[in-house]
This record gives C-alpha cells, sequence and structure tokens, in this order.
C-alpha cells in the first residue's frame, strides 16, 4: 500500500512540473511550485504575501481623516467590457498631461487619494488618475492585503489599465508612478501604454526582468528603492539596472538607507526625510518630462 501512495504521489508530482513547464509563464519561486499569471513579474511580487516575514513588515495602516479637496471618484470602462474605478484630481486647465497612480497592496485607500492630491498640486497642470486594480477592495489587515494582491488577475489589471489609456484619449502623455504592488504596476503600465508612456516612477516594487517587454519601454525609468529591502534587494535592483541599460533604456535608481514601504507615512518603518526626498525629486523628474 505504502509503494502504491508513493507512486501516485510521485505522478502527481511529475504532472505538475511538467504542467507548469510547458506553461508560457511557469516558474519555480523561492523554491515553490508556481504556475504564474500571465506576468511573471507582478506575480513574483504576489508570492511574497505567502512569507511571513513580509506580512509582518506591513502594520495595518492607520485611519486618516481625508475629505478629498480636489478629486472624486469616478467609473470608467475597461476594455473587458466590465467598469473600473479610480480616483480623478482633474486639472482646472485644459491639458493632455496625466499622471497614473498605482496604489500599493491595501488598495485605493485614503492615503493614496491624498497623495494623488499632492501630485495634482505640485505637478500643476497635470490630470492625476488614481486606478484601482482592487476593483473597490480596501484591505485593512496585512492579511487581506497579501489575499486581494495574490487575487489580482494579469488580464484584469490591464484591462483597467488599457481602459484608462483610453479614457485619458490617444493624444495623451502618460507618466506612471507606485509603490510596493504599484510600483512594479508602474513600469507595466508605462509598457501597456506604449508610444504615450512619457515617464515612469517604480518606488520599491518588483521590476520586469523580460530584456524582451523592456525593449519595447518609451519612458526614462526612475526607481526608488531602499538598500534593507529583503525582497525587492540590491540584487534585483542591480538586475534590472544592468537589464535596462543592455537593452539602451534610460533608468536612473536612488537607494536609500531604509525599509521596504519607507515612504508611507503608515508604515512603522517611514522615514520622513527620506520620503521627502523621493518625492520632491520624483516631482523634478516628472516635471521634465511631462
Amino acid at each position: 500500500m505504502k509503494k502504491s501512495y508513493t507512486f501516485i504521489s510521485l505522478f502527481f508530482f511529475t504532472f505538475l512540473v511538467i504542467s507548469c513547464q510547458n506553461q508560457p509563464n511557469g516558474d519555480m519561486t523561492e523554491g515553490k511550485l508556481c504556475c504564474s499569471i500571465e506576468n511573471k513579474a507582478t506575480a513574483s511580487f504576489a508570492s511574497f504575501a505567502s512569507d511571513p516575514a513580509f506580512l509582518n513588515k506591513h502594520e495595518a495602516p492607520e485611519s486618516i481623516d481625508f475629505k478629498p479637496a480636489l478629486g472624486e471618484d469616478i467609473t470608467f470602462k475597461a476594455t473587458d467590457g466590465q467598469d473600473a474605478k479610480a480616483f480623478l484630481v482633474k486639472s482646472k486647465k485644459k491639458t493632455n498631461k496625466y499622471l497614473f497612480v498605482i496604489h500599493e497592496w491595501w488598495g485605493l485607500n485614503d492615503y493614496i487619494k491624498k497623495e494623488a492630491e499632492k501630485f495634482a498640486k505640485d505637478l500643476g497642470a497635470v490630470h492625476v488618475l488614481a486606478l484601482d486594480l482592487y476593483d473597490g477592495k480596501l484591505a485593512t489587515t496585512p492579511e487581506d492585503a497579501g489575499k486581494y494582491m495574490q487575487a489580482t488577475k494579469a488580464e484584469r489589471a490591464e484591462a483597467i489599465i488599457k481602459g484608462a489609456i483610453a479614457y485619458a484619449g490617444d493624444q495623451a502623455r502618460i507618466a506612471t508612478v507606485g509603490w510596493c504592488f504599484g510600483g512594479g504596476w508602474s513600469l507595466q503600465s508605462s509598457l501597456i501604454a506604449k508610444d504615450q508612456a512619457v515617464a515612469c516612477i517604480i518606488y520599491y516594487g518588483m521590476p520586469e526582468k523580460d530584456k524582451e517587454k523592456l525593449k519595447n519601454l518609451k519612458p526614462d525609468v526612475l526607481g526608488i528603492f531602499a538598500t534593507e529591502d529583503a525582497w525587492i534587494n540590491n540584487q534585483v535592483v542591480s538586475d534590472f539596472e544592468a537589464a535596462m541599460k543592455e537593452v539602451g533604456k534610460n533608468v536612473e535608481i536612488k537607494s536609500y538607507k531604509a525599509d521596504h514601504a519607507f515612504a508611507n507615512p503608515s508604515n512603522p518603518k517611514y522615514n520622513k526625510a527620506f520620503a521627502e526626498d523621493a518625492y520632491t525629486y520624483s516631482i523634478k523628474f516628472l516635471k521634465k518630462r511631462l
């Protein structure tokens, strides 16, 4: 009987390995069997939610008293035909410039909306559109944040981003920025926007590793990373920088002696001085290219 169970288990494991290898994006992540979703970079980051240490790095965000002064919640059509949600801070002046803001793994909460209004004030004549890749779900615990992040399908996220590009219009000049989960999707959004993309900022998110994809990237990239980050670590950053340079793309890396999510004021590892410096640099980077 034991031999029979052993044979069945071995057969099942072999079947899974072969199936995963036959997937166009099959991957073995951190020693775990993983048939990843379409986008390896974002799937790789989502896998961190299975790591208790990663969960422990993210304490539940404190509530803030935020009442929108400039922006409003909107809906638009994603390219899959479903409604998508966003927070729009519309420029008072006529402009074809847009900044797409992508939330952390908590979802499109008040912190992100507040940040969207801040960007709008400091950039001037730019529409700021904070996208909701969670379709209205908001996490208040690391456990829920991890579930929502892992449940995000690449196909749906891309449909939302493509719908936002259509909403902005074919003449729009689009910059992107995001943190953590949203940092990776900031880069993916710039890839999806193609020739309309003019600037991309990644805050400690998983960068794209596929050089063939990076060859199609149009905008300059600013990568803001933390040297004490155990997940988007120094090796990940240096590999990304090398890959970008190898395919002839412009990338600028700013690293701070800080931990993951250092720019989030609700995070216990928040570093006010570094966060303000990174934000000031981001504004200069965006203004030069928008």
